[in-house]
């Protein structure tokens, strides 16, 4: 049997300053699902993230214990290389990721510290590009696009690598609704493995059948996204909040 796309076990961590902020943290997602993480802020859900790549951990001198794997290849510093080439992460703010001079350039940075060139990182390129509806602007400057336009970009970027799995970190911050919808659609079409990180509960349910809750460094509840919006008692103690108005129960086909 091929292993989950990722698999976390009892994954503790603290910061070199001493503060603890995951705490036994299990998790499994299978190939091909979309998972939502919710959870208030300081639930450790950017750290959790942060591990999957190997961005923490040793690599950032902090004291921590479990194991975490991609696609079954454990993310450690010796196998760093092949773990980022098979997870992605997008990250919050979208010019975190973007530095070049043009969409085009953004793009095949990854792929060509790969190694890639000529004809092979054009198409790596034009690939990405079109998946995320972005392929008219290849020759503009990152800094002249919209917010909306830019987090496609990013998404795009990581894209080139060709991950089996995509982490994204609030996507839909600061989005209006149509650059939210567009990129819906955009995540939607994706063959990969995702996991969301995000405060924007109608959105997670929109795009996510499974959701996990964080809170206070621990997974406190794990199901499918409209059961877990439903419970009232379980997002009022997590300090959760749907709009107002809003019934998880009434969307069709989530």
């Amino acid at each position: 049997m091929r292993p989950p796309a990722v698999q976390v076990e009892d994954l503790a961590f603290a910061y070199p300053d001493g503060t603890q902020v995951l705490y036994g943290v299990t998790l499994a997602v299978g190939r091909g699902e979309r998972v939502a993480v919710l959870g208030p802020n300081g639930a450790g859900k950017t750290t959790l993230a942060l591990h999957l790549v190997g961005a923490l951990g040793a690599v950032a001198g902090g004291r921590g214990a479990g194991r975490i794997r991609i696609d079954g290849v454990p993310v450690e510093r010796r196998a760093l290389p092949e773990v980022r080439r098979r997870v992605g992460l997008v990250f919050q703010d979208p010019d975190d990721q973007l530095f070049m001079p043009t969409v085009a350039d953004d793009v095949a940075f990854g792929p060509r510290n790969l190694g890639l060139r000529g004809p092979d990182l054009r198409e790596r390129v034009a690939e990405a590009l079109d998946a995320v509806g972005m392929a008219a602007h290849a020759t503009r400057p990152p800094h002249h696009l919209s917010l909306g336009e830019r987090r496609r970009v990013a998404v795009a970027t990581v894209l080139a690598m060709r991950p089996s799995v995509l982490v994204l970190d609030e996507p839909t911050s600061n989005l209006d609704p149509a650059s939210r919808r567009e990129l819906a659609d955009v995540l939607v079409r994706l063959d990969v493995t995702i996991l969301m990180v995000t405060h924007d509960l109608p959105w997670a349910l929109q795009l996510c059948p499974r959701a996990v809750v964080m809170d206070a460094g621990r997974v406190v509840a794990d199901g499918r996204t409209r059961e877990l919006l439903a419970d009232r008692e379980l997002l009022a103690t997590h300090r959760l909040e749907l709009p107002y108005g809003f019934d998880p129960l009434s969307v069709p086909g989530a």
